[in-house]
This record gives C-alpha cells, sequence and structure tokens, in this order.
C-alpha cells in the first residue's frame, strides 16, 4: 500500500497509524494498529471518530491484513466486524460494502489494497468539493454555530461542516464561530477550538444550553453541522444535541445547513425513524476523564441515558449541503437527494 497521510490517520513505513484523539489537544499521541481487536478498540473509546475517518481507518486496517497474508475468509471476517463496530454511522457501512465487493476478485489482496486506496484519496476530494459549495453560503461578518466536532480530525480531508468554515474563513477572515462544547465528551470544546485555533479562525466556545439566548440576542447567523447518516427523506442523524439546535434555528428563523458526502447517504432508510440510535457507556455522562485527570460529579449507581446521537427531521433543515452540490427542500422532497 501507497504512504498516505491526513491529519490524524496515516499509512507509513507499513503501518496504519492513528492519532488518539480522547486525549487532544493536550497530548498528540499516535497509536499503531495491526489486528481487528486493536482498531475495534480505538473506534469503541473514540480514540477514532468521526464518520468518514471511522470507515477509512477501518479500510485501512484490512487492506493492511490483506498485505499481511490474511486469506479471504478472514479478511471477510474482519470486515464483518469492524461493520458492527458503530451502527449509526454509515460511512464505516460504505466502507466495508466496497471492499467486500474488492474482495471478490481473483486478485483480492491488489484489489483490496487499491481499493482502500481509492477510499482515503476520495474522501479527500469529497470535502474540497462539500467545502467549495457550502462557503457559497457564508457572507461576510457571520456568526456561525457548530456542533460537535467536522474537521480535519473527522475525515481525511479538510471535513464537512468545518471544511466548510474553513473555505469561508479563506475567503472572509471577519466571519467568527461559536462552538459548542458538545455533551457528553465535549468534542467541540476539545477538538473544534483546536482545529480552529490552529486554522486561526476566530471562535467563542459556548456551553451547549447557551445557542438559545444567542439565537434571541441575533448573535448567530447560520448554523453548519455533519452528519453520520442521512435518510433518504433527508431526515438525518448526527451527535446528539443536534436536534435541539434545528428546533431553536427554526423558531428564530435562522439558516440551518448540514454538510455531508454522499457516502452519508442511505437511501434504503426510509426516515430518521429507521435510523439505529447507539448508546454509550453511564460513565461519559456521570463524569469526565482525559489526560487532564478524571472527575465523578453524578451520585454513585445515578441511572444514565447516553445516546451518542440524535435525529434531525427534514422539515427543520433549509439545505442539504453535498460533494455533489447544495440541495433545498422541494429537491429532497423529489427524491433528487444526492444527485447530479
Amino acid at each position: 500500500m501507497k504512504e498516505l497521510v491526513a491529519r490524524s490517520l496515516k499509512y507509513q513505513a507499513g503501518r496504519v497509524q492513528v492519532l488518539d484523539q480522547y486525549l487532544l489537544p493536550h497530548e498528540e499521541i499516535w497509536h499503531h494498529c495491526e489486528s481487528v481487536a486493536q482498531m475495534k478498540l480505538l473506534i469503541l473509546t473514540l480514540k477514532v471518530r468521526g464518520a468518514p475517518l471511522i470507515g477509512l481507518a477501518a479500510s485501512l486496517l484490512v487492506a493492511y491484513l490483506a498485505e499481511q497474508g490474511s486469506n479471504k475468509a478472514q479478511l471477510s471476517e474482519a470486515i464483518d466486524e469492524l461493520q458492527a463496530t458503530r451502527p449509526t454511522a454509515v460511512n464505516l457501512m460504505h466502507c466495508m460494502t466496497r471492499l467486500r465487493k474488492a474482495l471478490q476478485q481473483h486478485e483480492y489482496v491488489h484489489a483490496v489494497v487499491a481499493e482502500a486506496e481509492r477510499l482515503f484519496e476520495e474522501d479527500c476530494v469529497l470535502c474540497d468539493r462539500m467545502a467549495t459549495f457550502g462557503a457559497k453560503l457564508v457572507a461576510p461578518e457571520d456568526n456561525i454555530l457548530t456542533h460537535c466536532n467536522t474537521g480535519s480530525l473527522a475525515t481525511a480531508g479538510v471535513g464537512t461542516a468545518l471544511g466548510v468554515i474553513h473555505h469561508a474563513a479563506r475567503q472572509h477572515a471577519d466571519i467568527h464561530i461559536w462552538v459548542d462544547e458538545t455533551r457528553p465528551l465535549l468534542q467541540g470544546g476539545r477538538l473544534t477550538a483546536y482545529e480552529l485555533a490552529q486554522w486561526q479562525i476566530p471562535y467563542t466556545l459556548i456551553c451547549d444550553n447557551m445557542a438559545a439566548s444567542l439565537m434571541a440576542a441575533g448573535q448567530v447567523d447560520k448554523v453548519f453541522v455533519g452528519a453520520d447518516r442521512i435518510a433518504a427523506n433527508g431526515d438525518f442523524a448526527n451527535k446528539v444535541g443536534t436536534y435541539n439546535l434545528a428546533v431553536l434555528a427554526h423558531h428564530h428563523k435562522i439558516p440551518f445547513y448540514v454538510v455531508a458526502p454522499v457516502t452519508t447517504l442511505d437511501m434504503s432508510c426510509a426516515s430518521g425513524a429507521e435510523i439505529p440510535i447507539e448508546q454509550r457507556a453511564e460513565d461519559e455522562v456521570t463524569g469526565v476523564s482525559g489526560s487532564f485527570g478524571s472527575c465523578q460529579w453524578a451520585p454513585q449507581g445515578a441511572k444514565v441515558y447516553n445516546p451518542a446521537f440524535d435525529v434531525t427531521p427534514a422539515a427543520l433543515i433549509t439545505a442539504w449541503v453535498l460533494d455533489t452540490g447544495i440541495y433545498y427542500p422541494q429537491e429532497v422532497a423529489a427524491g433528487e437527494l444526492g444527485t447530479v
């Protein structure tokens, strides 16, 4: 496999390496991954995260295993195990489906490796296309609110929603970003703030429950978020808390945009009601831990409801920004979402 390098995932010197996103922004630690068990643990513990990146990391590992001599049956089992790690993000399933098809080729090692390389390189192109389309929706002096992390840490390229912001900031140096902290794992506060600081884009970090007052005060012009799965009718799943923002934006008549590659579309899923929602560990809500230490604030034995995602209905969305273009409600209602 040729050398592939992204902000948080790379294949160099014959090794799959992933940046530990659970330790950011205070530590930059890279993990070498050589087995399905290792990759599953990295994904489940959110050391590898972001819907596109999860699929790509799993793909590079399968390609690595193919080069190391795994046979068809072993590779097929690896693909099945990796796909089962995160039920909501459809990008992982998309990548594994393409690798299964490659595995059926006579020269399957070459085919699997070539397909993994294509997936990685395609993601970079998709990100640039989304960013170019989405930046057209941003005006000078815009105050943009975003949720979770959707930048180069979550993709092989510049990102989805945060990629739009990156490109827009190159055109309008006076835009400002409101960054939701994004409970329960603070991926906005830890990762989005980290990326915006590196890109030198002005931002302000806020608690998740501050968005309503900012909107009421006229301090939010637009909302841009990413997606983990988009249903055929335009409903989409994203990091929990996204639905709240869509309701608030709708009430305050603020444009609400979802940014994602076509690989996030699941046309076999009729609506958001069919999207499986992952439930995560209680300790992500009862306290916090990381490179800074740990703190438990809830009483022992407290019952916790901790869905990783929520579903935003299409009726609350101003437009869908994909790598194939910008789609408005009338186009989505006509079944044209994702078509060129």
